[in-house]
């Protein structure tokens, strides 16, 4: 195994999650709270340049999502041990243990499903939420079709039953997971050699808790969602959304989906790739701080 790197200047700690659930939480700077949720196939280590440039004005809590890097994997069977409801109760009770009860709430990827789903389930203490390339789980499934829908054909694979998909990946998992590695940083230039196989080798220790997490969304989460848009629930704390272009390839028109969901919006497209907390720390921290500045505007 890789050796685990962490965030310099930040203090580590193991602090349950819902149901007794342990994550590996990294925790530095001073200030009001800014809470970062990584995406796959990385863990909390994804934002080691931003969370250093928070740090200044922000107590920054990073941590690993429930099944993924140094966090409990606690076995997937049940659906909802993976629901993003669940996972939103980690972050939650994790920065109550931390002796946060307000934070701001920023997600890539995986994380921003979760990150979204805390905002709808726990408006009062969410005070603003950050969303880092992806789409709300209920757009998502409906924007995949025709033969462009291939650029998500592991979110097929991973909705499958369970037992086949994990075999599946267990026989090929460091290519499987460096793939994806490898097609969202076309360039090649964003990872060490050392953080690529990191993040390789935390994916392949957890191939069991990475699918249940995705069958969790191709089912609860999209059960929720749908629960959600029927009953016309918002996100009533100031929402920011930086993202890759990518509804131009899809046809849709990404600000039109968010601002569905969140009326306080601000939509920011970026050059930069995928991994734009790492690729371009700079533009993430700066987009970051805008939305921390940003007025909250909450319903009663």
């Amino acid at each position: 195994m890789t050796t685990r790197p962490t965030i310099s200047g930040f203090d580590y700690r193991a602090v349950p999650g819902a149901d007794g659930v342990n994550l590996n939480v990294a925790v530095g700077g001073s200030g009001p709270a800014v809470v970062l949720l990584h995406g796959f196939p990385q863990t909390h280590y994804m934002w080691r340049h931003v969370a250093a440039r928070l740090a200044g004005d922000h107590t920054v809590i990073v941590p690993d999502l429930r099944g993924y890097g140094d966090s409990d994997k606690p076995d997937g069977s049940d659906p909802t041990a993976y629901a993003k409801r669940t996972m939103a109760q980690d972050v939650v009770t994790v920065a109550s243990g931390l002796g946060v009860d307000r934070f701001g709430l920023v997600g890539h990827d995986r994380g921003a499903l979760v990150a979204v789903r805390a905002g709808l389930d726990h408006p009062g203490v969410v005070d603003y939420l950050g969303i880092l390339d992806v789409l709300p789980t209920l757009d998502t499934w409906a924007v995949l079709r025709g033969v462009d829908a291939k650029v998500a054909w592991h979110l097929y694979l991973m909705a499958q039953p369970a037992g086949l998909p994990e075999k599946m990946i267990r026989a090929v998992a460091p290519e499987f997971f460096g793939s994806f590695l490898d097609a969202w940083d076309p360039g090649g230039t964003t990872f060490t050699a050392e953080e690529r196989a990191y993040y390789v080798d935390s994916s392949v220790a957890a191939v069991d808790s990475i699918v249940a997490d995705y069958r969790a969304t191709a089912s609860v989460d999209l059960e929720m969602d749908r629960a959600d848009r029927e009953r016309g629930a918002r996100l009533t704390m100031p929402v920011g959304v930086i993202s890759q272009d990518w509804g131009s390839q899809l046809g849709f028109d990404a600000a039109s989906l968010w601002r569905a969901w969140a009326p306080d919006l601000t939509y920011q497209p970026t050059t930069s790739g995928h991994f734009m907390a790492e690729e371009n720390p700079d533009e993430t921290a700066a987009f970051i701080t805008a939305l921390a500045a940003r007025p909250a505007a909450r319903t009663p």
